[in-house]
C-alpha cells in the first residue's frame, strides 16, 4: 500500500486542518516559525474543500484530529498533557481525546465479546453496561462476573480499528520517506525508523492478550509500591479483542476540582506520578508507556490507579544506567559528565568535541535551575535541544523514543496537578538511589557474578568448542611450526581454566 496514492491522505490532512479552522489555532498555539506556517498553508489551503468536516460541536483542533482517525488521536493525546507547549486552552480541549471519544454501539460490543470468548454476554457477565469510556482504539464497559460480586472493566476493540491504523501508518511511512528524500539533513532523525517503532507499538496494542500479559507483569513488579495499584487481568474472560480487568473506582487524574473536593493533596500526587515513573523505568526496566490523565485515577485512599497497558516500554540494564547517569549529571549540573556519557554510549559521533557538547548542554540545563517551574517554556527548551542535536549530528535512538515521549507526557501530567513542580528535585532521590545501587562496587560484583554464571553455562560444551576451534584453525592455516603448537594448546587450556573458574564463581556468588 505504500505508494504515491498516500499523497492524497497527506493533502487531506492539511485540508482538514484548514477546513475545520484547526490550522490557524494549532500554528498559533505552538508559536510556529513563519516558514512552517507557509508550508502548512500551502499544503492545505488550496485543497481545503477536500478536507473532512468533523464534528462541528467540537473545538477546531479536536474536531480535525478526531475526523482524521486513531493514529492522529494518539498524537493529540500526547499534546493534551503539554499545556506548556500548546497552551492551557488547547491542552484542555485535547483532553477530550483521552477517554471521551464517540463510542460504538453496545450491540457491536456485545457481538465482539460473544465472538471472541465463545459464549453470549449473558452467560459470562451480569450488568454489562453502556460504554463508560471510549478512546481511539477501544471502549470500556462496566460489568460483573456472572455468579460473583467481582466488578470488572471489559475493554473491547473498535470494529475495523486494525485496518484504520494500518491505513494511517501507511501514510506516515510515505511522509517519512518523502521527508528523507526532500530534506537529507533530516535523515539523522531517522523518520522511517521512528514510524516503524510507532507501528510496532500500535500493532502490539491491538492484541489485548498482550495487554493482559503486560498488566500481569506490571502488577507483579509494582506490588510493593506504596500509593500505587494495578488492576489484575481476568484471564478466562480475555482474548485478542476483549480484555477483562478488575474494576478501578476513582477520580480521573484530569479532574482537579474533584480531586480537591475529595481532599487529596495534588502536590503530593504530582510528585508521586513522576517518581513512580522513574522508579519503574530505572528499577524494573518496564514502564507504563501511555501515562496520560485518561489512564490514571485517584482511589478513595489516595492511591494512584493505572490502567490501559496496551503500550508498555522496556529498556535494558545498560540503557537504564546510561539514562540514570545522564539524569544524575543534569541534577548535579555536571554537564561535562553528561557529555561524556553521551559519547561513551555512542549517542554523539566520536569525531565531535566533548567540551563543546558539554557547553551546549549547559546552555540547555542552566536556565531550568533556579527558575520557578511555571516560567520554564518547554516549547523553547525542546526547540533548543533540537538545535543542539542537529549541530552535533546526534541520530534518533529508536530504543529511547518511547521512554523520552513518556517522560514528556508524565511531566505534563505532574504539571497539570502542580504547576510549580520542580521535576529535578522530585527526580533526585529516585535517580540517586538507583545510582548508589547500580554504579558502585556492589554493582560491579553483581556484574562479575552474572558474567561468571553465563560463562559457567558453557562448561559442558567447552571440549567441543575447543576441538571445533582447533580443527577450523588447522584446516584454514598453513602447517604450524612445532614451537607454535604448544602455545596454542596452552591458550586452549587457559580458556578451559577460565570457564571452570566461571562455573565455580557463579555457584559461589
Amino acid at each position: 500500500m505504500r505508494g504515491p496514492h498516500n499523497i492524497w491522505r497527506l493533502v487531506r490532512t492539511g485540508a482538514t486542518f484548514v477546513r475545520t479552522g484547526a490550522m490557524a489555532v494549532a500554528l498559533e498555539a505552538m508559536s510556529a516559525p513563519p516558514r512552517l506556517r507557509l508550508a502548512a498553508w500551502a499544503l492545505g489551503w488550496p485543497f481545503q474543500w477536500l478536507g473532512l468536516k468533523g464534528d462541528p460541536a467540537l473545538p477546531p483542533v479536536t474536531r480535525a484530529i478526531t475526523a482524521l482517525g486513531p493514529a492522529y488521536i494518539k498524537f493529540g493525546q500526547i499534546l493534551s498533557t503539554r499545556p506548556d507547549i500548546v497552551g492551557e486552552e488547547l491542552a484542555d480541549q485535547l483532553k477530550y481525546l483521552q477517554d471521551k471519544l464517540p463510542p460504538f454501539p453496545l450491540d457491536e460490543a456485545r457481538a465482539t465479546v460473544a465472538e471472541e470468548l465463545g459464549a453470549p454476554v449473558e452467560t459470562l457477565f451480569s450488568g454489562f453496561s453502556e460504554p463508560v469510556a471510549a478512546a481511539s482504539i477501544a471502549q470500556v464497559h462496566h460489568a460483573r462476573v456472572l455468579g460473583s460480586d467481582e466488578e470488572v472493566a471489559v475493554k473491547v476493540l473498535r470494529p475495523g480499528i486494525e485496518r484504520a491504523f494500518r491505513r494511517d501508518i501507511d501514510a506516515f511511512y510515505f511522509a517519512a520517506r518523502a521527508i528523507e528524500a526532500l530534506a537529507p539533513f533530516s535523515r539523522r532523525l531517522r523518520p522511517v525508523d521512528v514510524i516503524a517503532h510507532f507501528e510496532g507499538i500500535v500493532l502490539g496494542e491491538l492484541d489485548l492478550r498482550l495487554e493482559a500479559a503486560a498488566a500481569s507483569e506490571f502488577a507483579a513488579n509494582t506490588a510493593q509500591d506504596a500509593g500505587f495499584r494495578v488492576p489484575a487481568p481476568v484471564w478466562p474472560l480475555s482474548g485478542r479483542r476483549v480484555l477483562t480487568l478488575g474494576w478501578a473506582e476513582g477520580i480521573a487524574l484530569s479532574d482537579n476540582a474533584a480531586i480537591d473536593a475529595a481532599g487529596h493533596d495534588r502536590v503530593a500526587l504530582a510528585a508521586r506520578v513522576l517518581s513512580l515513573f522513574l522508579s519503574h523505568a530505572l528499577r524494573d526496566g518496564l514502564f507504563h508507556g501511555d501515562m496520560h490523565q485518561g489512564n490514571l485515577k485517584v482511589g478513595a485512599d489516595g492511591a494512584i490507579i493505572a490502567y490501559d497497558f496496551g503500550i508498555m516500554g522496556r529498556i535494558d540494564e545498560y540503557t537504564r544506567r546510561v539514562y540514570a547517569e545522564i539524569l544524575y549529571g543534569f541534577i548535579r549540573r555536571d554537564y561535562r559528565r553528561v557529555a561524556e556519557v553521551h559519547f561513551e554510549a555512542g549517542y554523539v559521533p566520536a569525531d565531535r568535541d566533548v567540551d563543546e557538547f558539554a557547553r551546549a548542554l549547559r546552555a540547555v540545563g542552566e536556565p531550568i535551575f533556579g527558575m520557578e517551574a511555571s516560567r520554564v517554556s518547554m516549547a523553547r527548551l525542546l526547540a533548543f535541544l533540537f538545535e543542539v542535536t542537529e549541530r552535533f549530528g546526534m541520530q534518533t535512538r529508536t530504543e529511547l523514543i518511547l521512554l523520552q515521549r513518556t517522560m514528556v507526557v508524565v511531566e505534563g501530567v505532574a504539571r497539570s496537578l502542580d504547576p510549580h513542580i520542580n521535576i529535578w528535585q522530585v527526580a533526585r532521590p529516585v535517580v540517586e538511589g538507583y545510582i548508589s545501587r547500580n554504579l558502585g562496587p556492589l554493582a560491579l560484583l553483581r556484574d562479575l557474578a552474572q558474567t561468571a554464571r553465563v560463562m559457567g553455562r558453557f562448561g559442558p560444551r567447552l571440549p567441543q568448542l575447543v576441538e571445533a576451534a582447533l580443527i577450523r584453525q588447522a584446516t584454514a592455516l598453513p602447517p604450524v611450526a612445532p614451537a607454535v603448537a604448544p602455545r596454542r594448546l596452552l591458550w586452549a587450556l587457559a580458556g578451559a581454566a577460565v570457564f571452570a573458574a566461571g562455573v565455580w564463581l557463579g555457584q559461589v556468588l
